[in-house]
């Protein structure tokens, strides 16, 4: 291959001249991530008890807060490799819990060329889908007291600042925090290394999200998400300690955000809103106004990357799927912010369970590949709420039906997002929405095009299912059966029976 000498030199120049500031010209990042976070924990988003997560309510004021901001892969692996790369799941390779393709630039080795630090707490595997994405500094789960530690955090986080100081360069410094992905913390079961959250709850002071039945088994264990929420703030505020001590806090855009939705059914791992809404908290001092929100555009994860090497002024790389929040960030507005799309490819295991969504303000669709009423849909982050949720089922005929949905899906889902917030009822079969489903559907299909994702074949083939079966095996092989073998009610599209009215 013939270098071009030009593009060559130019590079090579941005880089010296980048090296050569120093870090007080150019800005630091520090993204911390949560693990498992329902957005709506968040005080400063609804959240209860009210006290649950002080440090986050407080820098949510000194900052600016968005209202609709998604992650585009609601399971930790593949989101995070999304964050790296800037692109899309079936653009890197990074389709579930496998790595990105080593030619896909990612955002260390892009802020490295312009000078920077790159530091990494926490979740380093998730968080590293390549080989050659190599951090100057990092610490994983087993040096973090299970990753669960906030004294920890504070430690490796005050080390890394001084040697980012000592050696005058800026930095891009992601914390990961491991809660409160499960297990969640049992104040009588503490895991190895872990510390004891600053409060505890107990079941009575659990709110249960609308999308799960409120179940004495449900308020048991969210109970303990609770406490694992409340060490997660701990950590937070932690290392916010740090980073104001270390005096670079006037110069660092530091944002928030969780990598999914909570580990419960419904939640995590699927395609649901709840599943892959995020809380966004953002602080820039002198950049981003204070007390400020967003309760209007619609962003995701793939437009970090294209916003950091914009307010660092490193080089883009090509072939990004997202686009800057800079202005956003400002104060301006951004046009085409009206809808999110989001995607599951594979999940843990190697599964391929396809799912693909857009979300409006309004309403969101949801298309289901794998679903051809025989695959037993699964997943690691049922737990007790599972548990308690099959119980029920026995009794409870609404309850079954919602296992019975969250087992084996519909090709389509369509849900009024005004009126059923937590998609209880699939409306794709009423005629009344005909028209909505049909601009969302036609939306989603250009976005299929448009990034060249695998799953567009198959959506113009879902009435045929050989089609569709083709199209899943090419993309991701062969399938092992999935779950028990057992007969079914015969549903309608939208899942219900066909003898209910």
């Amino acid at each position: 291959m013939k270098l071009n000498t030009k593009a060559l030199f130019g590079i090579c120049f941005f880089t010296c001249f980048a090296a050569s500031l120093s870090a007080a010209d150019r800005p630091n990042i520090l993204l911390f991530t949560a693990d498992d976070l329902h957005a709506e924990s968040l005080g400063v988003y609804g959240g209860k008890p009210n006290d649950l997560t002080p440090n986050l309510d407080k820098f949510a004021n000194q900052g600016l807060q968005f209202s609709r901001a998604h992650v585009n892969v609601a399971i930790c692996a593949p989101c995070r490799a999304v964050i790296a790369t800037g692109r899309l799941s079936h653009n890197s390779g990074a389709m579930g819990f496998m790595p990105a393709r080593e030619d896909v630039p990612d955002i260390v080795g892009t802020l490295q060329a312009a000078g920077y630090r790159a530091g990494i707490l926490g979740k380093y595997g998730h968080s590293t889908p390549k080989k050659t994405m190599l951090w100057d500094y990092h610490f994983d789960q087993k040096d973090l007291g299970n990753g669960r530690n906030p004294e920890l955090y504070y430690q490796r986080s005050q080390v890394f600042f001084k040697e980012c100081k000592d050696k005058d360069q800026p930095f891009y410094f992601m914390v990961n925090s491991h809660d409160p992905h499960r297990p969640y913390c049992n104040p009588n079961k503490l895991t190895k290394g872990a510390a004891m959250p600053s409060k505890v709850y107990s079941p009575e002071e659990v709110e249960v999200p609308g999308f799960l039945p409120d179940l004495p088994g449900v308020r048991a264990e969210l109970a303990q998400y609770l406490n694992s929420t409340r060490r997660l703030d701990d950590t937070f505020g932690k290392v916010m300690q740090a980073l104001d001590e270390s005096g670079f806090a006037d110069n660092t855009l530091v944002l928030f955000i969780t990598d999914n939705g909570m580990a419960v059914p419904f939640a995590k791992c699927n395609a649901w809103f709840h599943s892959s809404h995020s809380p966004l908290l953002v602080r820039w001092p002198g950049k981003v106004k204070a007390n400020s929100h967003n309760q209007h555009d619609f962003v995701s994860i793939v437009d970090f990357f294209p916003t950091f090497v914009e307010a660092t002024g490193a080089k883009a790389p090509k072939a990004l799927d997202g686009r800057s929040l800079l202005s956003l960030f400002q104060g301006e507005s951004q046009s085409g912010r009206d809808h999110v799309f989001t995607q599951i490819d594979s999940k843990a295991g190697g599964a391929a369970v396809p799912m693909r969504a857009i979300h409006d303000a309004k309403f969101g669709y949801i298309y289901n590949p794998f679903s051809d009423g025989k695959y037993w849909y699964r997943n690691n982050n049922e737990g007790q709420t599972m548990a308690a949720m099959n119980e029920a089922a026995k009794t409870d005929s609404q309850i079954a039906a919602r296992v019975d949905l969250f087992r084996y899906r519909v090709p389509e889902e369509f849900y009024n997002l005004e009126l059923d917030p937590n998609c209880l009822h699939n409306v794709i079969d009423e005629p009344k929405y005909a028209n909505q489903i049909k601009l969302m559907k036609e939306m989603l299909e250009s976005n299929l095009k448009k990034t060249t994702d695998p799953m567009l074949k198959a959506f113009r083939n879902m009435d045929n299912r050989k089609v569709v079966d083709q199209v899943l095996v090419a993309t991701y092989g062969e399938q092992k059966p999935s779950g028990p073998k057992k007969m079914r009610v015969p549903k309608n599209k939208s899942g219900k029976n066909k003898k209910e009215k």
